[in-house]
């Protein structure tokens, strides 16, 4: 029993000088999860950003819906579903297909077994609204070699998987000029369009789920919601009065002290090793 207790006690301290990740406030002060809950339990919508295939992102947006859920009612959208999939989606939640209808149903992301899976089963569980909040790739792709205004042909049935055209594009965002430095020759001023148009349609849908009294947790790349624009600038231009969180995920060789390229990334920012395995 003794030996038993000093083996528990060194592995313990051996986790605690090598974290796999450290959470930070926007200012780049180390925090504890316990005052981040009490923060994101006090708002209306939580954007909650990953990297797709980092595993600590992944469980943490499930301990932190979990915790929500026992504080407040809740409803979930997911940049990985695009709206013209909600009807499977919402037929999978109400138990009327299996896992492998939704799959050959929905067009799922290769880790959404690992991933998503056990979130949307969360909300089936507890019978949670889900969105699929992200326009149908295709319609992105259309942005991205004619423009916003190749949109305006589609038919209504179209239109109605995004935001309401035309939508407010600002080219001047940080986030959007910085995405058309970074790679020059591709897509040009349409770049950032077609990234605008993801972010709109997401805030979009996040508001018609979003219900008085509840709280929604969306879940998208970092990159849609990073530095307080993206999603957060459509929805802050839509809803004013509302009150947003926003989590980030960086990684960093050392996390024991955030760079400062990546302070004031988000409310929040789960600073990942490096090293950290991937789930793809």
């Amino acid at each position: 029993m003794l030996l038993s207790a000093f083996l528990c006690s060194i592995l313990a301290g051996m986790a605690q000088k090598k974290p796999a990740y450290v959470l930070y406030n926007a200012k780049g002060k180390k925090i504890s999860y316990k005052k981040m809950m009490r923060t994101l339990k006090s708002q209306d919508i939580v954007l909650f950003g990953e990297f797709h295939n980092n595993p600590i992102s992944h469980w943490l947006q499930l301990e932190v819906t979990k915790d929500l859920g026992e504080a407040r009612q809740l409803a979930l959208g997911f940049e990985m579903f695009e709206q013209d999939n909600q009807s499977a989606l919402d037929a999978y939640l109400q138990g009327k297909i299996s896992a492998k209808g939704l799959d050959s149903s929905a067009r799922l992301w290769r880790n959404y077994t690992t991933d998503y899976a056990p979130l949307v089963n969360y909300a089936k569980e507890k019978k949670l609204p889900v969105a699929a909040s992200n326009v149908p790739r295709k319609y992105a792709s259309l942005v991205f070699t004619g423009g916003l205004e190749a949109l305006d042909t589609l038919p209504a049935l179209a239109k109605s998987w995004m935001a309401p055209l035309p939508i407010a594009y600002d080219p001047e965002l940080p986030g959007y000029k910085k995405m058309k430095e970074m790679m020059p020759g591709h897509g040009g001023d349409n770049l950032p369009k077609a990234q605008a148009i993801k972010d709109a349609t997401m805030a979009h849908f996040i508001l018609q789920y979003h219900k008085p009294g509840s709280l929604l947790i969306h879940f998208n790349g970092s990159y849609h919601s990073d530095n307080y624009e993206g999603i957060l600038w459509y929805l802050r231009k839509q809803a004013p009065s509302l009150k947003y969180a926003t989590i980030s995920t960086v990684s960093q060789k050392n996390i024991q002290q955030l760079l400062k390229e990546n302070k004031q990334k988000a409310d929040f920012i789960i600073c990942v090793d490096e090293d950290m395995t991937t789930t793809y």
